[in-house]
This record gives C-alpha cells, sequence and structure tokens, in this order.
C-alpha cells in the first residue's frame, strides 16, 4: 500500500485470467481501476456506493491513464487491478491518485513506458494556479487535471472542467505541466531512494 501525504492508498494485484476468458486480451493484460472515497474523507459523513457517478467516471479514467503507460503487451492473458481510496479530500483527487498508483505499479515491479504524473491547474483571479485544494476548486472557476509521461511529454490524460479561452488554455497547460514535473522529480527521488534500501538490505 502506498500513502501520499496522508491524502490516498493505492494497493496492485497481478494475476492470470483463467475463470474471466471473455474479458481476456490474446496479446495484452487488461487494466482494472476501482476508486473510492472514505467514509471519513470530507466533512460529510456520508457513504458513498462504489457504483456512483463520481466514483465511476473517475476509475474510468484512472483506467485510461494507466492504460497509456503500462506496458501491457508484456503480459497478455493477464489482469492488472489497481485499488485507489482517498483518505482525505481536501482537493485533487484524480492527481493524487494517479500519483500514488503510479508508486504502487513501480513497487510491483509493472513495466512502465514511464512515470505517470498528475496535478490539477485552475485560474484564481486570472493567475493560473497548480495542485488546487478545495477551496481553489471551489471557487468555480476553469480548471483542467493534466496526466502527464514527463520525459516524452506524452499526455496520458486530460480533462477541463469548464470553457476556457485558447488565449489562456497555454499558461494553465504550463502550469499543469511543469507541476507534473516536478511531481516527477520527487517520486523519481523517493523510488531510488527506496531501491537503495532495498538493495543494502538484501546485501546484508
Amino acid at each position: 500500500m502506498i500513502e501520499i501525504h496522508y491524502h490516498s492508498s493505492s494497493s496492485l494485484f497481478l494475476y492470470p485470467m483463467r475463470g474471466s476468458r471473455s474479458k481476456a486480451l490474446h496479446d495484452q493484460a487488461v487494466v482494472n481501476c476501482q476508486f473510492s472515497l472514505a467514509t471519513f474523507s470530507t466533512g460529510e459523513r456520508k457513504r458513498r456506493p462504489h457504483g456512483d457517478r463520481q466514483t465511476s467516471e473517475m476509475s474510468l479514467h484512472l483506467k485510461q491513464t494507466f492504460e497509456a503507460a503500462i506496458l501491457t503487451q508484456l503480459y497478455p492473458r493477464s489482469q492488472i487491478d489497481i485499488y485507489v481510496q482517498i483518505l482525505q479530500a481536501d482537493g485533487g483527487n484524480y492527481c493524487a491518485s494517479v500519483n500514488a498508483a503510479t508508486l504502487a505499479v513501480i513497487d510491483a515491479g509493472i513495466p512502465l513506458r514511464d512515470y505517470v504524473c498528475a496535478s490539477s491547474a485552475g485560474f484564481i483571479e486570472d493567475t493560473p494556479l497548480a495542485d488546487l485544494n478545495y477551496v481553489e476548486e471551489a471557487s468555480g472557476g476553469p480548471q483542467l487535471a493534466l496526466a502527464l509521461l514527463p520525459k516524452s511529454e506524452q499526455i496520458a490524460l486530460l480533462e477541463m472542467n469548464a470553457r476556457l479561452h485558447e488565449d489562456h488554455l497555454e499558461r494553465i497547460m504550463e502550469a499543469a505541466s511543469k507541476a507534473c514535473k516536478d511531481v516527477y522529480l520527487v517520486l523519481d527521488q523517493v523510488v531510488r531512494e527506496h531501491l537503495q534500501e532495498v538493495t543494502a538490505a538484501l546485501g546484508k
């Protein structure tokens, strides 16, 4: 299980699809993602079923994101399950989920084309801001969520919640892209430090 700033947790499983042949693909793995909010993640403290619209859309977005990043052709007739749960919903749920799941995929040894890093961005009083919190998201301005493969700068997923004039699109995209690359530097450092710790432990 991977946790990022007590915001989200993620777990991952890879297994051959013996019983579900109808869903199995002969040339690549099936990526299955499930997103959920813990009942204590917000101040509302109400139960949210796994099948509601918000969680279903988030699960689909995560699936699309990791289908673009995982080398699924290396695991034919298999399924990769990624489970993400938000522990503290303070904005950027999709982005926190992507970043936590990326670490879980790497930790599980699943090959990726590149890290996939995500950040939100929006305009607050005509100023582009990245990594929006709950209050900034609730302000109602135009916002987007970007999932990026930072080395190739390939976009895994881009979603906007409102219309945005083309003159402002470049500025908000730059803010989100820079934030994704900053996240990549942090994740890459964490992965390398973890690898060194594991290598040192095995060498003892």
